[in-house]
Order: structure tokens, then C-alpha cells, then sequence
């Protein structure tokens, strides 16, 4: 028999062999893995019995050498048409490193899953190609033996408690396509030696805590379509090699403290047309960026989405962002702009949103008329004294939710809002300068879910068919001179149980009548409750305990009296309580050491006795929570007398 029939057989043996038990190594890193956990909701683990580990759900094997290639234990499992989301308590093995020929290790978001990433990973596993560990409970630093996974193709340890700096043998890994380490706790600077990353195809830093610079080198990852250093504490310049990276899609860099300008620009101030040119993601907002928007940004054609919000840019806003033709969403709010509105924008015929609030922007505004698929505009809080709504803002066929607070608007709530071509759904005129009544046919905008119209001088009482707006999830009337009863808001009717409204402020207004005949429990989904300032009368009414969500009530500076019900205790999720400047009399009930959640208390000026209850959270409060009521003694006032 010649050699290669010999060959032969001695493989068919060893593949006879490998069905019955798996390598050594394999069986016992596997099991180690095993004995780590406590709990498997999946109930995946309690299958892995026998030594046939290749039959063991979640294992795969080579199918010539027999060896353990795959571990497939992710938590999000799909189950037919129901998704299910497992988790496993425990900690990593160590062990698994004896997996020497596993190319794939997906053990992510199992949300339980503990210990530390094994210090010599890149030392066994010289065959891994992805590995995925995010969304677990890992601490402990990324190793620096990771370095040596020179296979390594993908590696997502995001949203975990990693700690420590980034090592700078990451810098080996020349095959890596995907990096991301986001939700994290790193720290210390992004090493120099990402730059030798040339391979990388996405690189996600987001939610960690990153301190330092970010390393002018990193232009040179010239195959980079993904950066994200989001949420971290990266500080400095924006480095102007960024522009080299002509493969970048998605560039976010945003809640950072970042400073200077804006990147984008040559010392000649143009994008040469080999850079950033394929740029379609991109966030600079929340950081500490100055000076001008750069007129080379219109450059970025295949822009689809920028903010540049909450930052200290200023000076005009460039023409050229007319070219951007691509752009469905752009976010200039919350800076020092000034000028006008460039007559360009109306060219961004694919703008969705647009966003220019809190600037200095003057007057007038171009007319946009071609913006056709325009959802969103926010021009609030600029200079801008519109004295009137242009009409033809109002006949975009898309526009359906306009923010003009601030906008020096005069006279009455135009009639033409209620004819717009798409149903208005939100709709803020705070802070102008309306005034007359709410008009009835408010209630026709059947799609509106917030409405905003504080701040004016509109009055008279609320009409009856805001009690149509079955949608209407905000409410927000304060500082106005509206009268009459409020019984209407808490009359709005809603499509199911429990989609109400969330948020009601009328506060510092006209309104009078007895409080405990509204029925405020219709309202089970609200979290914010502003009534004060008004005249209202009466006690509050028991079915303020069914405001199981509430966190904010405040009833202050009315003429409301009687003992404080028990019932409110059953608002357990109350952090603000404000009932200050009221005629409430009575004890405080003891049930208020439930509300465990407070945070802020204010009872003063009340005709309250007794002792205020000992304990948590109401000795926590200043004096200044309980002031004013002659009745009161014990903590945080003067002891009571026996």
C-alpha cells in the first residue's frame, strides 16, 4: 500500500475519532467556560453534555481538522418571528484561550457576563478573526497581548466597564476592520500608533472616558469609514488630517471638550478634491468649537446628516451650504451665528430638518418655497422679528412641526395654521408677542401632540374642543392671562388607557375654581404638573395618587387648603413636590417617608402642625422646605415641646 493510501486512512481514522470526542484543549476550555457561569437564561449551556463537543449548540468545528473554529453564544436571540434577549451571570473563563484554532468568539450583549478579557488572548488565539464581547459587566484593561491577533478582522468590547489606556499594540493589527470600544471607562490618550491602523474600516471610540488629544497621525488610516470618539474627554484641536481620510462616511466627534475650529479646510482654506469627499455622517456638537463654518464645507456633497449644534462658532453662515444637495438634516443651534439665512438654503431640496435656534440670526427670512420634503424647522430664539408667519412657510406640502418661539410674531394666532397642506403635530410660539383668545378651531389640529404657546399675552378662557386632540401628549400655556376653569385639559380624551399627556404647565396665569372637583387622575401618564400661580380653591382631590408616573408637581402660590391627602404617597416616583404658599393645614401624613425618590420638597408658608415624620427624605431637606408654617417642630426645625 503506497504512502498516500496510508495518508489517506490515517485521516478518515482521524475524522472517525473527532465524531466521537473533541481535541482536548477544546473540550476543556470549553467546559471551563461553562463552569464560569450560574446562570444561562438561553439554556443554552445545560445542552453541552458528552465529549462531541462539534454537536454542541452554539460550537462549530473545521471539518478536516476537527478543532473548535466557532463559539456563536450571542444574547440576542432570534426564536421564529419572537426575539429574546438571554443573559448569562458569571465570569470569563480564562480557560477559553486554550480554543487555539477559534477564528470566531461571539459571546456579546449577555449582559451578566464578568471578569476580565484573559491577559495573554493574543498570545493563544493566534487564528481569531472576530471577536465579540460588548455588552457584558468585563472590567480590567484591554490587554496588551491583543496586539498579537494579527488575524484580527473585527473586535467590539463596547458597552462594558473596560478600563485603563488604549494599548498601543493595537497598532499591529493591520487587518482589522471594525473597532469598537464605546461605553467603556478608558482612559489617557488616543496612542499615536492607531495611525499605523491602515486597514481599518470602522473605528467606534464612543462613551468612554478618553483623556487627550486626538493624534494629528490619525489621517493616515487612509482605509477609515467609521470614527466615532463620541462622549469622551478629548480635548484640543480637531487635527486637519482628518481631511486625508478620504473613505470616511461617518465622522463622530461630538460631547467632547474639543476647541478650536472647525476642521474641513486646507491652509488655503478649500478641501482639495481628494479629501473627506465621501463624508455622510457627521457630529461636532457639544464641544467647545469656535470661529467660522468654513465655506469649503459645501464641498462635502454627499452630506446627508451634520450637526453642528452647542458649540461657540459665529460669523455668517456660508452660502455655500446651498450645495450640499444631499442633506436631509442639518443642526446649526445653540451658537453665535449672525447675518441672514442664506437665500441658498432653498436649494436643499432634500433638507428634512432643519435646525437654527438659539443664534443671532437677523431678519428677513429668505423665502423657501422649494423646500418640498421639509418636516421640521426651528427658528426659535433668534433676531429675526418676523412680526408675522410668512404664508409661505405654512403651505410646504411636508412641514408639520414648526418651532417660531422667540420670533417677535404680533397679533392673533393666524387662522391659516388650521389649512396647512400637512397636519401640524407640533407647533411653538412661545415668547412672542400674541394676543386675543385661543381660537376654537385649536381642536381641528386632531394630530397635534405638543403644543407651546407661553409666554403671551393671550386670554380668555381654554376652549372646549381642545378636548379633540386625542394625540395631545404636551400642553404648555404658562405666562399668559388665560382665565376660567382647567377642567377641559383633564378632559382630554385619548385613543388607549394609558397614552395621556405627560406634560401640563399652566402655571402663572388667571385660573380659579375648586381643584378637587378635576379629575387629574385622567391623565395617568403625565410626569410634569405645573398649576401654580393661578387662584386656584379647595383641597387635592384623592386621585392625585393615581399619577403613578408623575415626577413633578407643583401647585405652589394658590389658595388651596384642607389636610394633605394620604393618597399622594401612592405618586412614588415624585422627585418635585412644590405646594408652598397654600392654606394647607393638618400634620404632614407619615406616608411621605415613602416617597423615596424626592429630591426636592418645599411645604412653607402653610398653616401645617405636628411633627414633621422622622426619617428619610423629609429630615433631609433645609429648614427652608417647612418655613412659615407656625405648627411645625422636629427635624430639620426646632424640636417639638413636650
Amino acid at each position: 500500500m503506497d504512502g498516500l493510501h496510508l495518508q489517506w486512512i490515517a485521516v478518515m481514522i482521524s475524522i472517525m475519532s473527532l465524531s466521537e470526542a473533541c481535541h482536548p484543549a477544546d473540550w476543556k476550555g470549553l467546559t471551563s467556560f461553562k463552569s464560569g457561569i450560574f446562570l444561562d437564561t438561553s439554556g443554552r449551556l445545560a445542552k453541552w453534555v458528552g465529549r462531541n463537543c462539534c454537536d454542541w449548540e452554539g460550537v462549530s468545528c473545521h471539518n478536516i481538522t476537527g478543532r473548535v473554529k466557532e463559539i456563536n453564544l450571542p444574547g440576542f436571540i432570534s426564536t421564529g418571528d419572537l426575539p429574546f434577549q438571554s443573559e448569562m451571570r458569571g465570569f470569563l473563563s480564562p480557560s477559553i484561550t486554550l480554543l487555539n484554532a477559534v477564528e470566531i468568539i461571539d459571546l456579546g450583549g449577555l449582559l451578566g457576563l464578568g471578569g476580565t478579557i484573559p491577559s495573554f488572548i493574543g498570545l493563544r488565539l493566534r487564528s481569531l478573526r472576530k471577536l465579540y464581547l460588548y455588552g457584558n459587566k468585563l472590567r480590567g484593561p484591554l490587554p496588551e497581548s491583543v496586539g498579537k491577533l494579527l488575524k484580527l478582522e473585527e473586535l467590539a468590547v463596547h458597552d462594558n466597564k473596560l478600563s485603563g489606556s488604549l494599548p498601543a499594540c493595537l497598532g499591529s493589527l493591520k487587518t482589522l476592520h471594525s473597532l469598537l470600544l464605546y461605553g467603556n471607562q478608558f482612559s489617557g490618550a488616543i496612542p499615536d500608533s492607531f495611525a499605523d491602523l491602515t486597514n481599518l474600516v470602522q473605528m467606534d471610540l464612543h462613551s468612554n472616558a478618553l483623556v487627550g488629544h486626538i493624534p494629528e497621525r490619525i489621517g493616515q488610516l487612509q482605509m477609515l469609514k467609521e470614527l466615532d470618539l463620541s462622549n469622551n474627554f478629548l480635548s484640543g484641536k480637531i487635527p486637519l488630517s482628518l481631511n486625508n481620510l478620504t473613505s470616511l462616511s461617518v465622522l463622530y466627534l461630538d460631547n467632547n471638550n474639543l476647541d478650536g475650529p472647525m476642521p474641513f479646510a486646507s491652509v488655503s482654506g478649500q478641501i482639495s478634491s481628494s479629501s473627506s469627499s465621501s463624508l455622510a455622517f457627521l457630529r461636532l456638537n457639544d464641544n467647545r468649537l469656535s470661529g467660522a463654518i468654513p465655506s469649503s464645507f459645501g464641498e462635502l456633497v454627499f452630506l446627508k446628516r451634520a450637526s453642528l449644534s452647542n458649540n461657540k462658532l459665529e460669523g455668517i453662515i456660508p452660502p455655500s451650504l446651498g450645495r450640499l444637495s444631499s442633506l436631509s438634516e442639518l443642526y446649526l443651534d445653540r451658537n453665535c451665528f449672525s447675518g441672514r439665512i442664506p437665500e441658498s438654503f432653498g436649494h436643499l431640496s432634500q433638507l428634512i430638518l432643519l435646525n437654527l435656534s438659539h443664534n443671532s440670526i437677523k431678519g428677513p427670512i429668505p423665502e423657501m418655497s422649494s423646500l418640498r420634503n421639509i418636516q421640521t424647522i426651528d427658528l426659535s430664539y433668534n433676531l429675526l422679528d418676523m412680526s408675522s408667519i410668512p404664508q409661505w412657510l405654512l403651505r410646504l406640502p411636508s412641514l408639520s412641526k414648526i418651532y417660531l418661539a422667540g420670533c417677535g410674531i404680533h397679533g392673533q394666532i393666524p387662522e391659516f395654521l388650521r389649512t396647512t397642506p400637512s397636519p401640524i403635530q407640533e407647533l411653538d410660539l412661545s415668547l412672542n408677542h400674541l394676543t386675543g383668545k385661543i381660537p376654537e378651531w385649536i381642536g381641528s389640529l386632531t394630530q397635534l401632540y405638543s403644543l407651546k404657546l407661553s409666554e403671551n399675552s393671550l386670554v380668555s378662557e381654554i376652549p372646549n374642543s381642545i378636548t379633540n386632540l386625542l394625540d395631545l401628549r404636551v400642553l404648555d400655556l404658562h405666562s399668559n392671562k388665560l382665565t376660567g376653569n382647567i377642567q377641559q385639559i383633564f378632559k382630554i380624551g385619548h385613543r388607549f388607557p394609558d397614552d395621556s399627556l405627560t406634560y401640563i404647565d399652566i402655571s402663572d396665569n388667571n385660573f380659579s375654581g375648586d381643584f378637587d372637583q378635576t379629575d387629574v387622575g385622567k391623565q395617568p401618564a403625565i410626569q410634569f404638573l405645573n398649576l401654580s400661580h393661578n387662584n386656584l380653591k379647595g383641597r387635592l382631590p384623592t386621585s392625585i395618587g393615581a399619577l403613578r408616573s408623575i415626577r413633578s408637581l407643583d401647585l405652589s402660590r394658590n389658595n388651596l387648603g384642607f389636610d394633605l391627602p394620604e393618597a399622594i404617597v401612592n405618586a412614588n416616583q415624585l422627585e418635585t413636590l412644590k405646594l408652598q404658599r397654600n392654606h394647607f393645614t393638618g400634620k404632614i401624613p407619615k406616608g411621605f417617608l415613602k416617597l423615596r425618590k424626592l429630591k426636592e420638597l418645599d411645604l412653607s408658608n402653610n398653616l401645617l402642625v405636628g411633627e414633621i415624620p422622622a426619617g428619610k427624605p423629609l429630615s433631609d431637606f433645609p429648614r427652608s422646605a417647612y418655613m412659615g408654617n407656625k405648627g411645625l417642630c422636629g427635624k430639620p426645625l426646632s424640636p417639638c415641646k413636650l
